[in-house]
């Protein structure tokens, strides 16, 4: 091969290399393009759907989840003790907790969506006025962060995991002592 047929080669191959790398970037901006503001917008979607589950709780308007929660939504929750598996039952859950502490506030601390799920970081408080299943009322405030994860489903929420730390609740309403060291 003649040094001039070399040179020829070479920058042929500087050429495919450089076309190559041109497609590749094509390709990369158009995915962008297609795939990411649907995702970006359904993610914003299920995070005010999320917000507005919240608000209709704080609201204590439980007709309004009938538009925002699927009839056969699911809550998994060991804290809770286990599983409510549909909305009606989800209704009286609340309907329970707004006797024992009428005047709760779930507060937004973090949130954020991935696709067809919310996670969100919350801060209930509120004062314990009426008994809490077997706890007598003790007219005490209390916080507690509460972490969850929604499946939004068809525009609704369709399932929740959702815990949080009972003992630190009960310790500041005055139900168990908090452990020494």
């Amino acid at each position: 091969m003649t040094q001039s047929s070399r040179s020829r080669n070479c920058l042929n191959q500087q050429q495919i290399c450089r076309e190559n790398n041109e497609r590749r970037v094509l390709v990369i901006v158009v995915l962008m393009y297609v795939c990411s503001p649907p995702c970006v917008a359904v993610e914003a979607e299920n995070i005010q759907l999320a917000e507005a589950i919240i608000q209709a709780v704080n609201d204590r308007d439980l007709d309004q989840l009938d538009q925002l929660v699927s009839p056969d939504f699911t809550r998994h929750s060991a804290a809770a003790g286990g599983i409510v598996d549909n909305l009606a039952d989800m209704k009286a859950f609340l309907e329970a907790d707004f006797s024992a502490v009428p005047d709760a506030v779930i507060s937004v601390d973090v949130i954020f969506g991935n696709h067809n799920f919310v996670a969100v970081r919350t801060i209930y408080s509120g004062t314990q006025s009426g008994p809490m299943g077997p706890f007598p009322a003790t007219n005490r405030r209390f916080e507690s962060p509460i972490v969850g994860i929604l499946r939004i489903e068809e525009g609704k929420a369709a399932e929740m995991w959702v815990e949080w730390d009972n003992a630190n609740a009960l310790i500041q309403m005055g139900h168990i002592v908090p452990p020494t060291e």
